[in-house]
């Protein structure tokens, strides 16, 4: 049965007028613990060619792992009267929570920034989504500084060599996962290009949660606001009046 279907999907491989990305992740899912330090995602795969035949002259692969979007609120310090203090905000109505990208080449000598743009490879083609409202100069100003937060954080990340295509067949890349990443499910787009054009793209899921003691302290967060609240006041009352007590019995 298994042969039969080979057999069959042959043809339609052959056939083909573009070639196809077979692409894996290895982890469908990572788990949050109280330990969890960061983790190495590898993404591998491998790209069918119609004929079964490669070109003579190799294509380029770009991978990218992108977090749920979220609004953000992002806040400019300055320093005033020797204090540093919020001196302005701009809010973004949807970002990534996560964004790294790695390729086989840069990604400007790969496509052009029309096409960048449109698939979102790279960090300065990202689409933001600002708020509405401010000045193009107050917009360009509150993105950079959102970028180079982030990349601080190491929650958005680019490798412009961090793609290894072997045989102009096989590829691969690692996405580092930092210990801070927010939970939620992922995407790991793989895209085919050749000649500044994407011929080819897939698609994986991730999901990343937390897991265990830390689960179960999300969870009542979310379904038990309240309570949740008012156990974290009560505990830290407790823990005050401890130490408090503490002091009191040594002095």
């Amino acid at each position: 049965m298994k042969r039969l279907a080979i057999l069959l999907a042959a043809p339609l491989l052959l056939g083909a007028a573009k070639p196809v990305l077979v692409p894996d992740v290895s982890a469908r899912s990572i788990e949050i613990r109280y330990s969890f330090n960061g983790a190495q995602l590898l993404l591998f795969g491998a790209i069918l060619y119609p004929g079964g035949r490669a070109p003579t002259k190799p294509l380029d692969i770009a991978v990218v792992v992108k977090g749920p979007v979220e609004p953000i609120l992002v806040r400019e310090k300055q320093q005033i009267a020797g204090i540093w203090m919020n001196a302005d905000s701009h809010r973004f109505r949807s970002a990534p929570s996560f964004y790294a990208i790695a390729s086989s080449r840069p990604v400007r000598d790969l496509v052009d920034e029309r096409t960048a743009a449109i698939y979102e490879l790279g960090l300065r083609d990202l689409q933001l989504s600002p708020g509405g409202g401010a000045q193009p100069d107050k917009e360009r100003r509150f993105e950079a500084g959102l970028l180079d937060l982030r990349k601080r954080q190491r929650l958005y990340a680019e490798d412009p060599k961090g793609v290894e295509i072997s045989a102009h067949v096989l590829y691969r890349a690692r996405i580092n996962i930092p210990s801070q990443v927010p939970v939620g499910t992922y995407t790991a787009e793989t895209f085919l290009i050749d000649n500044g054009r994407v011929v080819a793209a897939a698609t994986r899921e991730i999901e990343i949660g937390k897991s265990g003691f830390e689960r179960f302290i999300a969870v009542a967060a979310q379904r038990h606001a309240f309570l949740y609240g008012l156990a974290a006041v009560l505990l830290s009352l407790g823990l005050g009046w401890f130490a408090a007590w503490l002091f009191a019995r040594r002095a």
